[in-house]
């Protein structure tokens, strides 16, 4: 298939400059770069939409450029954000890089062996932080006049707030960015540049950069952003203040897998068409799925295994999987330390000293002490209920808890109903 008419299956394309640029991606031959922010150590979860556009490009014929901002990085870009970013140093920034580097590697053939598909890693700051100021008003800035820049809505939404204002260090960012464009169409011979819609502003900047500085034809293509139902991004944990990372120091393979299975039915069709790479089929049965049975949430399901897997490997994957299915089952005993103490880092914990275990803990204080019940007699209703389990096994009170029960020795999993969940640790 067409890599146009994969792309409009999976509804990616959100702007073009020049809609014919599909056609030239679909032939191959087509260099492209899309720009990330070394703002953190690690790429995030809305970061592997555009990752995913480059392995696209590249497996359609297509030579792919990720680009690394270690020079615009140091500007920090304003676009359509509330306060202006903090500045990072360059030892940040060099940094953040070494971390990036080694995922965009995961994801794309930067091998000889791919010939002129073979993907180039590059960073800005070799260009933007040598050229002089002078050359850089007189070869970029000409070309543009302020009126232009103010109306782009990147811009306007900031100017617009008088309580913060754009300062001119980001108002120079979007010039910046398109010199990106120019030295990237005259060293390597990129025509596209893409990018989440946000960056449609910028994209043009460049474009017409590239025309007017070097007489080339230069492209820009967006695609969507996904939204939650709240208005943030879709890869940002619950309150939009964290994002999902993919690095698995800073997010777990588990609660990466966890997030995905945990999307809405409404953004589940766009998850599967923007981050995997599942053939057509496939996502409309899932498509079909989510509309008929949707408590078994299979779609979701297949996109949180394609996604780790692509992310982490399959082995993560399915060791995810298993591990949210014991997060409710007696399989939780199954688990080795690390996994378990993933599934429940999000759990309130208390301590229980090993001594006072030897004597049997009553579950009924227990549950008390732990916040789960209010009293000792709504303990014991909830135990009567039948709603009260340790380890996911459930109990009625009758028996004390003593070392036997443990996992690993030292955790007990304590839940009351579905959702309200305790960690007691031995010590």
């Amino acid at each position: 298939m067409k890599l146009r008419d994969d792309w409009k299956f999976r509804r990616l394309v959100h702007q073009t400059t020049d809609d014919a640029i599909l056609d030239g991606l679909s032939a191959g031959g087509v260099t492209a770069y899309i720009g990330f922010d070394p703002t953190a150590p690690s790429l995030h979860l809305g970061n592997l939409m555009q990752i995913c556009t480059l392995r696209r490009l590249q497996s359609a014929g297509n030579r792919p450029i990720a680009l690394a901002g270690g020079g615009t990085g140091l500007i920090g870009d304003p676009s359509f954000k509330a306060v202006e970013r903090p500045l990072l140093t360059r030892e940040q920034i060099e940094t953040n890089l070494v971390g990036i580097r080694a995922q965009l590697e995961r994801f794309l053939d930067f091998s000889p062996s791919a010939g002129s598909t073979q993907a180039l890693l590059l960073n800005n700051a070799d260009w933007l932080t040598t050229i002089s100021l002078t050359d850089f008003l007189r070869d970029v800035g000409k070309h543009f006049t302020v009126n232009q820049m103010i109306a782009k809505d990147t811009v306007r939404s900031r100017l617009d707030r008088d309580d913060v204002g754009l300062s001119f260090t980001e108002f120079s960012y979007m010039l910046l960015q398109a010199y990106d464009f120019l030295r990237l169409n005259l060293d390597y011979d990129c025509t596209l540049q893409l990018g989440g819609s946000d960056q449609w502003g910028n994209i043009t900047v460049g474009a017409e950069l590239v025309r007017k500085s070097a007489g080339h034809a230069a492209y820009g293509v967006t695609t969507p952003l996904l939204l939650r139902g709240d208005g943030t991004k879709f890869g940002k944990s619950e309150g939009g203040n964290e994002h999902v990372w993919l690095d698995a120091t800073m997010t777990s393979q588990f609660a990466l897998h966890q997030f995905l299975l945990n999307a809405d039915d409404v953004m589940v069709p766009s998850l599967l068409r923007f981050f995997t790479f599942l053939d057509h089929d496939t996502i409309r049965e899932l498509d079909e799925a989510t509309k008929t049975v949707p408590q078994e949430r299979r779609a979701q399901r297949a996109a949180a295994n394609a996604i780790v897997s692509m992310v982490h490997g399959e082995e993560a994957a399915q060791k995810a999987e298993r591990a949210g299915d014991a997060l409710f089952g007696e399989s939780i005993a199954e688990l080795d330390e690390a996994t378990l103490l993933q599934i429940v880092a999000d759990a309130p914990s208390s301590t229980c000293s090993r001594s006072e275990l030897n004597d049997g803990v009553d579950v009924a204080q227990l549950l008390v002490r732990c916040d789960l019940a209010a009293s000792l007699s709504e303990a014991r209703r909830f135990l009567a209920q039948g709603g009260v389990y340790v380890n996911n096994v459930r109990v009625d009170g009758a028996e004390p808890l003593d070392a036997t029960r443990a996992l690993h020795d030292r955790y007990f999993v304590l839940r009351r109903g579905r959702r309200q969940m305790h960690l007691v640790v031995v010590k």
